[in-house]
């Protein structure tokens, strides 16, 4: 969570009082993440979709009975693949102060899920919130649930405590982040000139550290998801009484496939890397200067051997190459035991990563024309459909913005140390979104800690982390016309100030204590 402090009544604020109102409130939110948590909101499962109506209802009652100006915003429906249609989740807008001498922060975050099921290798149940040894498991804790709740609870703790904001806060919060923000780009652009037109800032905290060193988030992958469809007999077949008499489906979409990338990570769609942006002699020593330990980075994914040993080569290939991944397949037998069957219809499931200066619409292409020209090479009398589900741009700051340079002179200024500029490989659709149609100053600020597991088994955001989450706003004047960012998943400790720390947080624990302070002048952001 970040906040930005201008403005006035600086000289009266209470900064202990809120840190104490929020120590004693712990409890509180930890059960308001247990109830977020246990709502099955998984928006890739359209069977699920009232799950995702309920979590958005949440999301407007909580801002609501907080006395914010909260909208529910009606963004269309979502075409599904058999031809039908479905009500999109509503985005939950909200409004908090209107005073025009104040500047305003835009805080965006999601409230949808990925998939996930004990029997996938969970620990616990993925949607009871458990504790283990101080951290909080559950789907959705870290990715979006808890940075959610820690903006929320900030402005919350200012409004129980009758303290003026020091800045107005506005929400936005969606429900599709997962599958692509389906519906937000119109919804964004429809609203410009409305909810838009006072935000001075675009705050997005869907991101984590890298290690234990504190890290400013300044790019994202795009992601393109892509659908392949074989279909062949008009139902399924016994394989012992049809096999070696058919061309089977599942025999095509396996090998044409097996097309898309070779065993040693490369590409092997013809063009796809013409528009990869040329790797600078200075961001390789940028790469070179981050804290990351490669030899952790694979025992803690449990493997034996990774595709890169060299740490520079590995994070380039982690945030700044695209890459292709294979997913799963539809319509094969995958349930425990054996079944005899040839798949009548076979889907298989798969994306390509992309980076700048690489266009999604450019990659369709690309794949499609790849896949029908392997394919019709086979001479196969099935039939094969291509489609791309999700085109999600990538995006890209620049790390020499006044915002960005602020942020690393204040991490500078803390902990005595150069913040990490990091990548994430992830996709955050709305950050581009953002930066194309708003034109706003965009910064990420991570609050999930390294190895939260987002999109993995046993997900999990530590109740350390938590409590640091709902760190307030603190404004003090240490230099004319400044003010201050602050992440609010951390504690300040300044020289000039230094306040009580709450009683559960591990004042020794490298990396949990403190982690990111943004000093913003507010020169460099006009």
């Amino acid at each position: 969570m970040v906040l930005l402090l201008c403005g006035a009544a600086v000289h009266s604020f209470r900064f202990d009082e809120l840190i104490k109102y929020v120590d004693d409130h712990q409890e509180e939110y930890v059960q308001t993440l247990r109830e977020w948590v246990a709502v099955e909101s998984d928006s890739s499962d359209v069977t699920k979709r009232a799950e995702l109506y309920r979590m958005m209802d949440m999301v407007g009652e909580k801002l609501r009975k907080m006395g914010g100006k909260v909208e529910l915003v009606d963004i269309g429906e979502e075409q599904l693949p058999d031809g039908s249609s479905l009500a999109l989740p509503k985005v939950v807008t909200a409004q908090f102060g209107s005073d025009v001498n104040k500047p305003t922060v835009c805080v965006y975050g999601h409230v949808d899920v990925q998939p996930a099921q004990k029997e996938d290798g969970w620990a616990t149940e993925p949607y009871n919130l458990t504790e283990i040894n101080g951290n909080l498991y559950g789907r959705g804790a870290s990715d979006n649930k808890a940075p959610v709740l820690a903006w929320i609870h900030a402005v919350e703790a200012f409004k129980a405590l009758d303290m003026d904001l020091p800045v107005n806060v506005k929400y936005l919060i969606e429900g599709m982040e997962e599958t692509g923000s389906n519906g937000l780009d119109a919804m964004i652009k429809s609203q410009k000139s409305t909810f838009f037109s006072d935000v001075d800032y675009i705050i997005i905290s869907d991101c984590g550290w890298l290690s234990k060193r504190p890290a400013l988030t300044y790019g994202t992958r795009g992601n393109c998801y892509f659908f392949a469809e074989v279909e062949g007999p008009k139902q399924d077949l016994h394989s012992g009484v049809y096999g070696g008499t058919v061309i089977e489906p599942m025999t095509d979409l396996i090998g044409i496939l097996d097309t898309l990338i070779s065993p040693s990570g490369t590409i092997l769609i013809p063009g796809i890397r013409d528009a990869v942006a040329p790797f600078s002699d200075e961001e390789w020593k940028m790469y070179q200067d981050i804290e990351f330990d490669v030899e952790s980075y694979r025992e803690k994914i449990g493997v034996e051997q990774l595709m890169y040993n060299n740490k520079v080569e590995l994070l380039a290939h982690r945030w700044r190459h695209p890459t292709v991944s294979i997913h799963g397949i539809n319509g094969a037998f995958s349930a425990p035991g054996t079944k005899t069957v040839i798949p009548a219809k076979v889907t298989g499931k798969f994306s390509i990563r992309q980076v700048p200066d690489m266009d999604p619409a450019v990659v369709e292409k690309q794949v499609t024309d790849h896949l029908h020209s392997v394919f019709a090479k086979r001479k196969s009398p099935n039939k094969l459909k291509v489609k791309m589900i999700i085109g999600a741009k990538p995006w890209l700051a620049d790390i020499k913005h006044s915002l960005y340079e602020a942020g690393k002179a204040a991490v500078k200024r803390v902990f005595n140390v150069d913040a990490d500029m990091i990548r994430e490989g992830g996709t955050i659709p709305i950050a581009r979104t953002f930066q194309d149609v708003t034109e706003k100053s965009i910064i990420m600020l991570p609050i999930g800690g390294f190895d939260d597991g987002l999109h993995s088994q046993n997900e999990k955001m530590s109740r350390v982390q938590l409590s640091l989450g709902m760190s307030l706003t603190y404004c003090r004047p240490c230099e004319p016309n400044s003010c201050f960012v602050c992440t609010g998943h951390e504690w300040l400790v300044a020289k000039s100030h230094v306040p009580v720390l709450p009683k559960h947080l591990p004042q020794n624990t490298p990396g949990n204590t403190v982690e990111c302070l943004l000093q913003i002048h507010k020169a460099h952001v006009d």
